[in-house]
This record gives C-alpha cells, sequence and structure tokens, in this order.
C-alpha cells in the first residue's frame, strides 16, 4: 500500500511516524517533509500547496491515500481535485474547509445551527471597526478573517490595544489577504481545550482531549504562536461534558453544513473554552491542530489506516479507534525570537540522545538536513513528545528528553502542562 501525506511540519511528521506503524506497513511518501520524516518516508520536493505537481505525482504513483495535513491546500479544493480523479484523499471538500479558512463563514454556522460560541461582528472598514471597538467593553478579541498561521488573532485589554489591532490588519495589512475582513468578538472566560474528531460525512468519532498552549512565554505571556506545546487528556474536559460536546459543537455543526449542501469528511478540529456557561468553540479547524497531533496519536492504540479510510469511504465506527491509558506531553523547542524575526541553519545536537528517554519520541518541525547535519529551518523547530503512566511522569520524561537536545538560541517554555497539575 502506498500513502502520500502532504505537509512538512510537526503535525505531518507526527502522522507519518503513525501510519509507519500500521500493520498494513505501507510504503509512505511525504511531500516535502523534513529531516524527521526522512527517516521513515520517502520525502518528495513537492510543496504542499503545489495542488498540480502533488496531482501529477499522484497519477504516475497511484497512492491508495493521500493525508492532507495543512489547511492551505485543503482550502485550495486538493480534496475535490484528487476525488474527481478517482484517488482516496482524506480531508474536507473546500466547501467544506471554510470552516477554517473563512472566520466569518464558521461563525454563520455556528450562529444558525446553535452552536455555542462568542458573540461577534465582522467589519472591512477599519472606520466601522473602530467605532465599534469604541462601543465595548474589554478585553475583546480582533480575528483576521482568513488563513494567518495561527498568528491572526488578537487578545485586547484596552481600547488602545484594540484600535492598533483593527488598523494593523485593515490598513496596514499584517495579514495580508486574510485579514481584509475582521471579526469583533466577545472575549471567552475559562479554560480552552482542543477536542478533534474524525467524520465521515455522518459518524462522529471524537479523539482524546488535549490543550495547547499557544502564548511564546511561561505562564501565558507574550505574543500568540503557532503552539509552544500540548498534553493529553486535558483534566478540565470531564466526564459530564463529552456528550455535550458531540451534541452542541460536532452534531449541530455537522446539521448546518448539511442544510447548506455541505458534507463534511475528514478530522474537525473544535477549540473550545470551557466556562462557567459550559463549552463555547473559539475556532474550528479542517485539519489536525499542531501540536495538538503530536500528543493524540502516540496514545492511539493500534492502526490508524483503517479509520482515515473510512472516513473517506463513509464507514466510520467507535470501535476503530481504541486509546492507551498513558498521558502524553509535547513540548515545542523553538528558535530564538519566534514568533517574531529568528535566525535559521543552527545545528542541532542530542535528538537520538532525547529518544532514549523512555516513551520519549522527537518529531521534527521546522528542520532540514545541510550537509548530513540537521539544522533549524522554522521557527517551530522540534515537537519533543513523551509518553507516561500518568501526567506528572509525562511532564518528567518529556523534560528529562528536552534537555539532552541543544542549538544555538533555543527557546521553550517550562510549563508545559502546569495547569492540569494544579486542577488535579
Amino acid at each position: 500500500m502506498k500513502i502520500l501525506v502532504i505537509g512538512e511540519g510537526g503535525r505531518e511528521h507526527a502522522l507519518v511516524w503513525k501510519l509507519s506503524k500500521d500493520s498494513c506497513k505501507a510504503r509512505i511518501f511525504c511531500a516535502p517533509g523534513n529531516a524527521g520524516t526522512a527517516g521513515i518516508a520517502t520525502n518528495l520536493a513537492i510543496k504542499s500547496d503545489d495542488v498540480s505537481g502533488l496531482l501529477a505525482w499522484a497519477k504516475t504513483n497511484k497512492p491508495e491515500l493521500t493525508v492532507v495535513g495543512p489547511e492551505a491546500p485543503l482550502c485550495a479544493g486538493i480534496v475535490d481535485i484528487f476525488s474527481k480523479e478517482g484517488f482516496r484523499v482524506f480531508g474536507p471538500s473546500r466547501a467544506a474547509a471554510q470552516m477554517e479558512g473563512s472566520k466569518v463563514f464558521s461563525k454563520d454556522v455556528m450562529d444558525a445551527g446553535g452552536v455555542p460560541t462568542a458573540a461577534s461582528q465582522s467589519f472591512t472598514s477599519s472606520k466601522e471597526a473602530l467605532k465599534y471597538v469604541r462601543s465595548q467593553s474589554f478585553p475583546l478579541v480582533i480575528k483576521a478573517e482568513g488563513l494567518a498561521a495561527g498568528k491572526g488573532v488578537v487578545i485586547c485589554n484596552t481600547e488602545t490595544e484594540a484600535e492598533a489591532a483593527v488598523q494593523d490588519m485593515l490598513e496596514k495589512k499584517v495579514f495580508g489577504g486574510a485579514g481584509e475582513r475582521i471579526l469583533v468578538e466577545e472575549f471567552l472566560e475559562g479554560e480552552e481545550a482542543s477536542i478533534l474528531a474524525l467524520i465521515d460525512g455522518k459518524t462522529v468519532v471524537m479523539l482524546a482531549s488535549a490543550q495547547d498552549h499557544k502564548r511564546v512565554f511561561d505562564n501565558d505571556q507574550g505574543l500568540n504562536t503557532g503552539g509552544m506545546g500540548a498534553y493529553s487528556p486535558a483534566p478540565v474536559v470531564t466526564d459530564d461534558l463529552w456528550p455535550v460536546i458531540r451534541r452542541d459543537v460536532f452534531e449541530r455543526t455537522l446539521a448546518e453544513l448539511k442544510k447548506r449542501g455541505i458534507t463534511y469528511k475528514g478530522v474537525l478540529y473544535a477549540g473550545l473554552m470551557i466556562g462557567k456557561k459550559g463549552p463555547r468553540v473559539l475556532e474550528f479547524n479542517c485539519r489536525f491542530g499542531d501540536p495538538e497531533t503530536q500528543v493524540i496519536l502516540p496514545r492511539i492504540d493500534g492502526d490508524l489506516v483503517p479509520a482515515l479510510l473510512a472516513c473517506v469511504d463513509g464507514t466510520l465506527s467507535e470501535k476503530m479507534i481504541k486509546w492507551r491509558r498513558e498521558a502524553c506531553v509535547c513540548v515545542v523547542m523553538a528558535s530564538g525570537g519566534y514568533p517574531g524575526a529568528y535566525e535559521k541553519g543552527k545545528v542541532i545536537n542530542g535528538i537520538a540522545e532525547a529518544e532514549e528517554i523512555n516513551g520519549a519520541t522527537v518529531f521534527h518541525a521546522g528542520t532540514k538536513v545541510d550537509n548530513g547535519k540537521v539544522v533549524t529551518s522554522g521557527g517551530r523547530v522540534l515537537g519533543v513528545t513523551a509518553l507516561g503512566s500518568d501526567l506528572p511522569a509525562a511532564i518528567g520524561n518529556v523534560y528529562k528528553a528536552v534537555a539532552r537536545i541543544t542549538f544555538d538560541q533555543v527557546h521553550f517554555r517550562k510549563d508545559i502542562a502546569a495547569k492540569a497539575l494544579r486542577r488535579n
């Protein structure tokens, strides 16, 4: 069996790693991949957003399954294009991917379907947006409508901060076309959690809970990033919340999409705020989360390929996913200066030594091989991940592994999963 995984980050390395362990013993290709995927798959010199190049490769090599990692090719309609040519591809259609590609579309679906979420208004005019902002209480959340690599959300504690965010997006175009329309949202109080679900168009199989850490510094300080670490399970998602999340978040969303003639297949990521009013949706993503994928996939007991194929074929069932009892923690090791300007090409040492720690796996995110050495090539460089019998054990294992890895100007948070320990 041939499997094509599209993407080059930590999420894709985790997918390739998990798929490589399946009993089908597939031959895996990753486009374009990174220094980590190169060890367990064949990397292809095709960019993840080069849909025509990917299709040409698929026509020649005929993969039995294609798994799309990033949101950009999904929003560009790669699933529709591959499906039209007869390929089985895991991911939502272009219409369904609007749940991430357009925050305004996603909010409209939630409001119409009765999905609990924050009150909001959308704007294309900075004059109108500023007028609205000045009439609101704070904090407020300003969001770029389109894809902004996880950085298009600004939490504003003052009117001055909100005015600056509006002007940055609508006037200075700091997010380019992604910020041509913005959402101004109510700020939700509570604790965040991520729930991902596999969906075959009608059946919803929710995956284990996780919690991402977006801010760059300890104690949730500093700028938002694509994610500085994650852990699973997240104890804030208590047993009584699971049926509520299934009904109010996933089933209502699918029902509203169906009313619009849209069938959702693939994985749907719900970023939730768990507060006094119960779970409310912060955002939807149309793909596996990063770094949530790195802590969810290691906890799956058994094969993943049959479940992904079942999503494509409309035959998904709960029994296809089983869970290990262990907890899992991921710490992102980032380049100094991220999410701002940072240097590349720093030699990374100690990866093999880190993986000698019990339960540890190092997922590559922003790496490449240069003259036989693994060097940094992005902001988020590595996702050091470890299993443990419980969260304290997993935390201990992961930070032992982190301590064995070095590169110039490395930065990582030292409090990943601390919220869970305080809660417990």
